[in-house]
């Protein structure tokens, strides 16, 4: 059974587990066990906090991990970055307080920063040839200037509204971030066949995402004119109706260009017209 490591509690916890139900993994997290095993997928969930997840991982207490990658890059441990999960982004920024001038980059010369991020923040000064003290703060790390820890701050930033209520600026983004898969550098045979399992349900419904399924009826003398009006994902489903001169057709569209497929489709005489959502797409 492949184990994975998740955080413990918070909107990535959440997100993790909606998306591994979302691949028909059933999850049991109610009575909120340090571990506790699928139902019907081989594998054991490993409740952690975020920041111990890629030193688990790397060492093989764990075979894989859902983390956020800025903990990937700030621990430097030896991990597979597998896939971009697509949730949980965020960024790491640089923040001053908003009645402070800035001119640049330079400001921060001869500074005090306060964050829980050390190592990213000192790999961008020194990319920028900034020399600035850094003082590590494991939580509030947005009071410190009030505080008189340090005079600016780097730290995760998601609407920016945190950084607003302690009278902060945000001046630089840089890193973005994101939840990502990680995995182990040695899986065994079974837990590779276990993790290309999950990543083969992961691109089903990725490439769901997104799309709608579209059924309408139309006449046959309209039908070249529907088919390249839908690419659909080979070519349109094609089934004659019982009404003699007219055809069902379905198809897949992307959700973006739906209103106007249905306007173009309309306007050569397709009737009938339903939209569905997708669950899963396998290719």
């Amino acid at each position: 059974m492949l184990r994975i490591a998740i955080q413990s509690k918070g909107r990535l916890n959440e997100e993790s587990a909606a998306m591994l139900r979302d691949l028909g993994i059933d999850i049991d997290d109610s009575k909120r066990k340090f571990l506790s095993k699928s139902s019907n997928f081989p594998l054991e969930m490993l409740y952690m906090r975020d920041d111990d997840i890629p030193l688990v991982v790397s060492n093989g207490t764990a075979s894989l991990g859902i983390v956020g990658l800025n903990e990937v890059e700030e621990k430097g441990y030896k991990v597979n970055i597998v896939e971009r999960l697509g949730f949980g982004g965020c960024r790491i920024s640089l923040a001053i307080p908003k009645a402070d001038e800035y001119p640049g980059v330079e400001y921060f010369e001869g500074k005090r920063i306060a964050t829980s991020y050390p190592q990213i923040l000192r790999r961008y000064l020194e990319s920028k040839g900034v020399n600035a003290t850094i003082e590590v703060i494991t939580g509030s790390v947005e009071i410190a200037p009030a505080a008189g820890i340090a005079d600016a701050i780097f730290d995760i930033v998601s609407s920016g509204g945190t950084l607003v209520s302690n009278g902060l600026k945000e001046v630089e983004r840089v890193f973005e971030s994101e939840a990502v898969l990680i995995s182990n550098e040695n899986l065994s045979s079974e837990d590779q066949a276990v993790l290309n399992e999950l990543l083969f349900r992961l691109e089903s419904a990725r490439i769901s995402r997104g799309k709608k399924y579209l059924l309408m009826n139309i006449p046959e003398s309209s039908l070249d004119d529907a088919i390249r009006i839908l690419p659909a994902m080979r070519s349109p489903t094609v089934l004659p109706l019982a009404v003699k001169g007219w055809c069902s057709l379905h198809s897949v569209v992307n959700d973006v260009d739906l209103w106007d497929k249905v306007k173009a489709l309309k306007a050569i005489g397709a009737e009938g017209i339903l939209v569905l959502d997708i669950d899963k797409i396998i290719l």
